[in-house]
């Protein structure tokens, strides 16, 4: 089996809640709380949860725009937490992210083609006229127009504005993009032209992809395997296929069960989840998820679930894993013909 390009082991990042007239620790945000998980060349996982449930957090980790509190970030089998500034600033050409706001990533004094061109100049990739050819060529990859290098980002639409986040990323030519919602801020029709376009790039230039998101219908298109985070911690992970024909967590049945079905004939059995997202400060005991499970016990209130396999690659961490009931899309009746006037 081959190495992987990006291994996260037991990351850990706590922010400190400060407070009083001194301003004193008096407690921690988990926000990401023991993470981990792989990610082959050429690979595509997408990390799915709720608002709130740390996986931006952990993609910032991932690229040191956030330090983590703990755990280990391995970059094709380098630790990059032990890398000085200049090492890192060098590793970034390799690492790159499309921010999910198309609207604030986007510097408005600066034309597109000089924020594009400026990675090139930071990295000594190209300069002058050399330059200008690869804004225009990525530009053109993106589905965009080379002329549109003179223009500033208020004169583009917000998918245009994403088309120019994705291109400034392949800019340096790197080898993972961490997608940070990407399409979150998009209409629904230019969201599927974004996942579309993210899907040809990974295919032609070989790439590899954290592709986080909310909405498990948009990355059940694009991922190869699905990682579900809840309340700081990744609850399930496993192939695309098993996980959404048969998920083994609860959380995941939820999920999975809210994803609309654009047939009328057709249904799925809705999970419907009481109450709201325990706060991060101050997690449940034992398992996370029991203040909200369907099918918690008495144990789930006093011993963490280890995450475990349940199938060869997809692992949960629920004491019942079994017993999750998938939701099954059933058919519904026929509407009765209209009687005649």
């Amino acid at each position: 089996m081959a190495e992987p390009l990006l291994d996260v082991r037991h990351l850990v990042k706590h922010f400190p809640i400060r407070g009083g007239a001194f301003g004193r620790t008096t407690g921690h945000v988990r926000a990401v709380d023991d993470v981990s998980f792989t990610i082959a060349p050429g690979e595509v996982l997408g990390l799915v949860g709720e608002s709130g449930c740390g996986k931006t957090t952990a993609g910032r980790c991932v690229l040191r725009l956030i330090e983590p509190t703990s755990g280990e970030v391995r970059f094709d089998g380098q630790d990059i937490r032990g890398l000085s500034r200049d090492a890192m600033r060098a590793l970034r050409r390799q690492m790159q992210i499309v921010f999910q706001d198309p609207y604030s990533s986007l510097n408005p004094r600066l034309t597109v083609g000089s924020m594009i061109g400026e990675a090139l100049t930071i990295h000594r990739l190209a300069r002058g006229a050399a330059a200008r050819e690869r804004v225009a060529e990525l530009l053109t990859m993106v589905g965009l127009a080379p002329e549109h290098a003179g223009r500033y980002p208020h004169e583009f639409s917000g998918g245009q504005r994403q088309r120019i986040g994705i291109a400034r990323a392949l800019a340096v030519n790197p080898r993972l993009i961490v997608a940070d919602e990407p399409v979150a801020a998009l209409d629904v029709s230019i969201q599927a032209q974004i996942v579309n376009l993210l899907r040809t790039l990974q295919r032609q230039l070989g790439l590899t992809y954290l592709f986080i998101a909310h909405d498990l219908s948009v990355v059940e298109h694009l991922s190869d395997r699905v990682a579900v985070m809840y309340l700081g911690r990744i609850v399930e992970s496993g192939p695309v296929e098993s996980l959404y024909r048969a998920p083994r967590h609860p959380y995941t049945a939820a999920l999975l069960s809210a994803i609309p079905i654009p047939d009328p004939r057709r249904r799925r059995r809705r999970v419907i989840l009481g109450g709201e997202m325990p706060s991060p400060a101050a997690p449940p005991s034992g398992c996370r998820f029991h203040t909200r499970c369907p099918i918690a016990r008495p144990i789930c209130s006093i011993e963490d679930p280890p995450f475990r396999e349940i199938t060869p690659g997809h692992g949960s961490a629920c004491h019942f894993a079994e017993q999750v009931e998938p939701p099954i899309v059933e058919a519904s009746a026929a509407p009765a013909p209209a009687s005649p006037a």
